[in-house]
């Protein structure tokens, strides 16, 4: 792996629960993210994938230095952004850049595509006033838009024109790392690959680092090189993409791809379906042990009692936090790529 360009170390973070009922003290923190750890390379592109309300949206943030963490670091460079001085955050922040999920709350309705596109060049001093309106038609132009768009306001937008000019204001401060928030969940299909086929090309022409993150499996896999999932919090299996899509080795992850549409209509129908039973449980109060013992068909005794730990699977180039990790192969791959 090249030399890394972003690692998380046991990254934490909670919000709190108000107070119990009838009770003076504070109720239990809801765990958002929980001990979460990973590493970036330059030019790399990590896919986290899992269930709505697992943390996903909470670790973009944090990783884009939105949020603070309850604990743990994220480093950039070697430094840990959470503990520079504001200006030295400020010059940094310019380095990793958030793609929102929803591109029209992002943006101000009251600003026309070039002011958008404008402002942050204004902020960070990367361009004199006179080269601004150059430099907007350059970035237009870069994510497929064309230069009379500088004149109109969000709502004239259709929803792939929206999270086109989200990703041009992003790399308009020439970031390194493009944090990607379900960038195309509320887009519709032809947008979506028109958005994806967009992130893709400008990887490959600008050599940038992207962490996506959604709960699409297809998705994930047609923009990542390595994919991890994440359950409750915390990531339960993480590898390659060929070897996670083609042999997973935790339940959860084996449930996820089981379920996972098959475009072939001559190929439906050769998976086995993995139906979870129960709901998923509520990170307020999470069950003792291995938190996907509540759902897991492999659950014993030792599973109620210790954590797992992510570890490597013997024989493959997964790491799963599992105590009985099987790898097992798909019969179908889900999605493209």
């Amino acid at each position: 792996m090249a030399e890394p360009i972003l690692e998380a170390r046991h990254v934490r973070v909670d919000y709190p629960a108000g107070r119990r009922w009838l009770s003076r003290g504070p109720g239990p923190a809801l765990l958002a993210v929980e001990d979460v750890s990973f590493v970036l390379a330059a030019g790399e592109a990590l896919g986290i994938v899992g269930e709505s309300g697992c943390g996903k949206s909470t670790l973009a943030r944090t990783v884009a230095a939105l949020q603070a963490p309850a604990g743990g670091q994220v480093l950039f460079g070697g430094q840990d952004l959470h503990r520079m001085a504001p200006g030295e955050l400020r010059r940094v922040r310019r380095h990793i850049q958030l793609v929102p999920q929803d591109p029209y709350s992002s943006l101000n309705p009251r600003m026309t595509v070039g002011e958008a596109l404008s402002e942050p060049l204004r902020i960070h001093r990367l361009c004199a006033a006179a080269d601004r309106p150059a430099r907007v038609r350059e970035l237009l132009e870069l994510v497929g838009l064309r230069a009379e768009h500088t004149r109109r306001y969000p709502h004239q937008l259709s929803g792939g024109e929206r999270q086109r000019v989200a990703v041009a204001r992003a790399l308009a401060v020439r970031p390194e790392i493009l944090v990607c928030d379900e960038p195309v969940s509320s887009l519709d299909v032809s947008a979506r690959a028109q958005v994806l086929g967009l992130l893709r090309s400008l990887r490959a022409e600008l050599g940038l680092t992207i962490l996506f993150i959604a709960h699409d499996l297809a998705v994930v896999r047609y923009v990542s090189d390595r994919i991890a999932v994440m359950y409750l919090g915390r990531i339960v299996e993480t590898g390659d993409k060929a070897s996670l899509f083609a042999s997973p080795a935790h339940p959860y992850t084996q449930a996820l791809l089981s379920a996972a549409p098959v475009p072939d209509p001559d190929l439906r129908g050769r998976r086995r379906r993995i139906v979870l039973h129960g709901e998923v449980p509520s990170p307020v109060d999470r069950p003792s042990g291995c938190r996907f013992r509540t759902r897991c068909w492999k659950a014993e005794q030792i599973c109620t009692e210790t954590e797992p730990e992510l570890a490597v699977v013997p024989g493959t180039t997964l790491a799963a936090a599992c105590h009985f990790p099987a790898p097992q192969p798909a019969e179908v791959a889900a999605g493209g790529g």
